[in-house]
């Protein structure tokens, strides 16, 4: 079950989200990056209490936030953590009061199965500029792939 990580966690979290940076899955997290984040996370441990998921959530602006940095040890794929991980993030931004999440990812079946749709990232411009400022891989997408989740309807 995902949880709040605490800083015990952070040399962990950082590790296993820059296991799938030099693929252009994940951007490269310092441990420092980490820790000023930590109520942003979302993590799951095994059954040894070994962490092998991790999730963040970036706020853009007070309705908007990205889902990043979602990665699932290769030793613990296939028990539904990922999925874990993207409705605990999801939970995280409704409480939060964004009304919309979105995510960049090469993984399309998992993002539709949770409700996403698939969009081009030119609905997101805000993503365009951050990132284009931070590594511009992000923005050239090429099999990336970007999708948006509505958690609440805007306030007429």
């Amino acid at each position: 079950m995902p949880q709040q990580p605490t800083e015990r966690d952070v040399a962990a979290i950082a590790a296993l989200n820059n296991l799938f940076a030099p693929d252009g899955k994940t951007l490269h997290r310092s441990p420092q990056f980490v820790e000023e984040h930590l109520p942003d996370y979302r993590i799951i441990r095994d059954e040894d209490g070994r962490l092998v998921g991790c999730v963040a959530i970036d706020e853009y602006s007070p309705s908007l936030a990205e889902l990043v940095g979602l990665a699932v040890h290769p030793s613990a794929r296939g028990r539904g953590y990922g999925v874990m991980l993207i409705e605990a993030i999801a939970d995280l931004a409704r409480r939060r009061g964004y009304e919309e999440l979105f995510a960049a990812s090469y993984s399309e079946k998992i993002f539709e199965a949770c409700g996403f749709a698939k969009v081009k990232l030119d609905e997101f411009p805000e993503k365009i500029l951050r990132y284009t400022r931070i590594d511009r891989t992000e923005v050239e997408m090429a099999e990336k792939h970007c999708f948006t989740r509505v958690l609440r309807k805007p306030a007429p």
